[in-house]
């Protein structure tokens, strides 16, 4: 063939490789076969990449199988081509394969392959394709180290990022915008927002979105409003980009302005799906579910193809609430969409029946997918956790690891906090065990919290103290607070206090903490120490979240703040209550947990303030409407905030004397409450 000739098939098969034409690139490959003559070295490599490129990544496989010669080009193309089309392991495995046949990588090899590690936060693998880096002297490579740093980011490794990016002569943009989105990604929004300071280059909208993405994860409205409004002024076609329209919704949504929100997305010509999303689970989050379906139905109305994002962001708002009827419509709906027979959709619809409190029809539902990844499998586990079926769950797990499929983090976190809520302590080691030995996870603190929680409740609160104090990760304030409500549970003043400074010097402005230690010693009996910590905390003027509760009666939900007093059935709902608790006082000789109510006011005032306790209400008004005669009936109320000791055991007696059972969510686990007994085991 001539020099000529091939020069001008391989400029087409470029134009073929720009424009995706996979079909006149493969006319070009019949006619470089047709000429007669082997297809060379050169070309070869060019088809490779057309066809990874085209996304036919099996066609590249079998020119690449074929060639009687390759070289670093050749195995490259063909990773690339791996990466692009989602198939991440299949990059790494022809790396390996490259290594053995004694072919060095070069450069875009390197980039290529951390970049498949990033996505599949494999940080082992990693680790060893840097080890080659510093071999080769590459690591001073601008694009290695962009990939470095990019993949250090994803795989939660943000210091070593920070050293790669500290140690680069060179840095481009790209450089600067993966440091900024790796902050983002690891929750360092403020972080972002300096090292775009010190930027010089003049950013693109990869750069935009992150640092609008920075500002929403910290709440930074003023900086947002900045950003959004350089956009502006620049002239940045903002309508042609997905990303940072979606994300100038998202900062309003997340900074709690839907105004703005909504404001933002009617300037938008050209709405996207992210635009949508943004904006409809914005309403719904903040339970305007009204104008959330309305801007659906307005979704729907524009196009058929509707994605599984918005739809399993829907579904998963009304699981959170616990709005079964909304979210079975929701369900049936997704059922008619292509999308809507995606896993992750599939995923929120078994979700959605766990968080409101219907296993057995989760499980039917989960069984009866046409597939399953490991989300499903977490999600199913989750939901066991938080019923206090911790056995099923560690059942599950076993299951899933049969089906070889391999739990993550997020996973191993679920199975662990199922065993925490069940007390299961001899699987929960066993399992945390597992966990430290699995190559390619890193423990975090929060699987830690889950062993000390374990420990706790054994009331093994030294091991608790020690595991704290030898973990490679640095302890965060929930893992103080985990191992304070063992002290609680088991009146170990002496190390409660100790535990009380350490959480009070690292988080003395959450209220919460000041109410935990309080707890501590009013439990126990140390009034003054007790009234000194109430003291402090009122000093500093911090109040705690106001509690809320909501219960579904004749497919109506009703939400009662705590205190509140405004549902027209009050005075009902009162006599109610008054009515079930002189039953309880003459039947089970219940009275107010009355240490528990932390106002310096007298008993009486005190119980008509646990009286109001949000959950409490959402109670009276279902026996007000149902009468006080419900044997056998189920009530469900959902909480936001944890269920006080007061009300824990109100609802307890009231099961007894009542034969109703009651199912309570709050923000840690659910509590089925049936003849007088917890399904928590009264450890929560």
């Amino acid at each position: 063939m001539l020099l000529n000739q091939r020069q001008s098939l391989v400029t087409i098969l470029r134009v073929c490789t720009k424009n995706g034409l996979s079909d006149q690139g493969r006319q070009v490959h019949c006619f470089l076969l047709k000429l007669g003559s082997c297809l060379d070295l050169f070309t070869s490599n060019y088809l490779i990449d057309m066809y990874s490129k085209c996304r036919e990544p099996v066609t590249a496989h079998k020119v690449f199988d074929k060639m009687p010669e390759r070289n670093v080009v050749s195995w490259t193309a063909l990773m690339s081509g791996h990466v692009l089309n989602g198939e991440l392991n299949g990059s790494l495995s022809l790396f390996s394969e490259m290594v053995r046949h004694g072919v060095s990588p070069n450069e875009f090899t390197l980039s290529t392959n951390l970049k498949a590690c990033g996505l599949l936060n494999a940080l082992e693998k990693g680790l060893q394709i840097h080890g080659f880096c510093l071999k080769m002297g590459f690591e001073t490579m601008v694009e290695v180290g962009n990939s470095l740093v990019d993949m250090y980011s994803k795989c939660g490794g943000i210091n070593e990022a920070e050293r790669v990016f500290g140690s680069m002569v060179d840095t481009s943009l790209i450089t600067w915008n993966a440091m900024i989105a790796g902050y983002v990604h690891s929750g360092y929004g403020g972080r972002a927002l300096d090292t775009f300071r010190m930027m010089r280059e003049r950013p693109d909208k990869f750069t935009l979105t992150s640092l609008l993405k920075a500002c929403s994860s910290i709440g930074m409205i003023h900086g947002g409003k900045q950003i959004h409004g350089f956009l502006i002024r620049s002239g940045f076609p903002c309508s042609s980009s997905a990303t940072i329209t979606g994300s100038i919704v998202d900062l309003y949504v997340k900074c709690g302005d839907l105004f703005g929100a909504r404001k933002a997305f009617d300037q938008i010509k050209e709405k996207t799906m992210i635009s949508w999303s943004s904006l409809i689970l914005g309403y719904a989050q903040e339970g305007d579910f009204v104008e959330a379906m309305s801007l659906f139905r307005q979704l729907r109305e524009l196009t058929s193809r509707v994605d599984s994002f918005v739809l399993s962001g829907i579904i998963g708002v009304f699981a959170d609430f616990a709005l079964l009827r909304q979210g079975q419509q929701m369900q049936a709906l997704a059922v008619k969409l292509p999308s809507g027979l995606e896993t992750s959709v599939s995923n929120s619809v078994v979700d959605m029946y766990l968080k409101c409190g219907l296993v057995d029809e989760a499980e039917k539902f989960f069984d009866e997918m046409q597939s399953r990844d490991v989300i499903s499998w977490t999600v199913m586990i989750t939901g066991y956790g938080k019923h206090g079926l911790g056995k099923k769950a560690v059942s599950v797990f076993k299951q899933m690891l049969r089906y070889n499929i391999e739990p993550d983090d997020v996973c191993y976190l679920a199975v662990l906090s199922a065993c925490s809520h069940s007390g299961l302590i001899k699987e929960g080691e066993e399992l945390f065990s597992n966990l430290l030995e699995t190559p390619g996870i890193k423990p975090r603190v929060e699987h830690y919290a889950c062993v000390v929680d374990l420990l706790g409740r054994a009331g093994r609160l030294k091991e608790g103290k020690h595991l704290i104090d030898s973990m490679p990760v640095k302890p965060n304030v929930g893992i103080w607070q985990t191992l304070l409500s063992g002290c609680r549970l088991h009146g170990d003043i002496e190390l409660g206090k100790e535990v009380s400074e350490i959480l009070l010097r690292i988080d003395g402005n959450n209220p919460a903490n000041y109410v935990m230690v309080s707890n501590l010693y009013g439990q126990a009996g140390y009034w003054q120490e007790h009234g000194k910590a109430r003291e402090v905390g009122k000093m500093r003027g911090l109040k705690k979240e106001a509690g809320m509760s909501w219960v579904e009666i004749e497919r109506e939900v009703y939400f009662f703040r705590s205190g509140e007093d405004s549902h027209p059935l009050t005075p009902r709902i009162q006599e109610a209550l008054r009515e079930v608790e002189r039953r309880m006082r003459e039947e089970l000789g219940y009275v107010y947990g009355l240490k528990q109510e932390m106002h310096d006011i007298d008993d009486e005032s005190k119980e008509e303030n646990l009286r109001a306790h949000s959950e409490k209400l959402a109670i009276g008004l279902a026996l007000a409407s149902g009468g006080l005669n419900q044997e056998a009936k189920t009530i469900r109320v959902f909480k936001n905030l944890r269920v006080c000791v007061d009300c824990h055991e109100f609802i307890k007696g009231l099961s007894k004397i009542m034969k109703i059972k009651f199912v309570v969510r709050d923000a840690v686990r659910f509590h089925s409450f049936e003849n007088g007994c917890c399904s928590c085991g009264d450890y929560w």
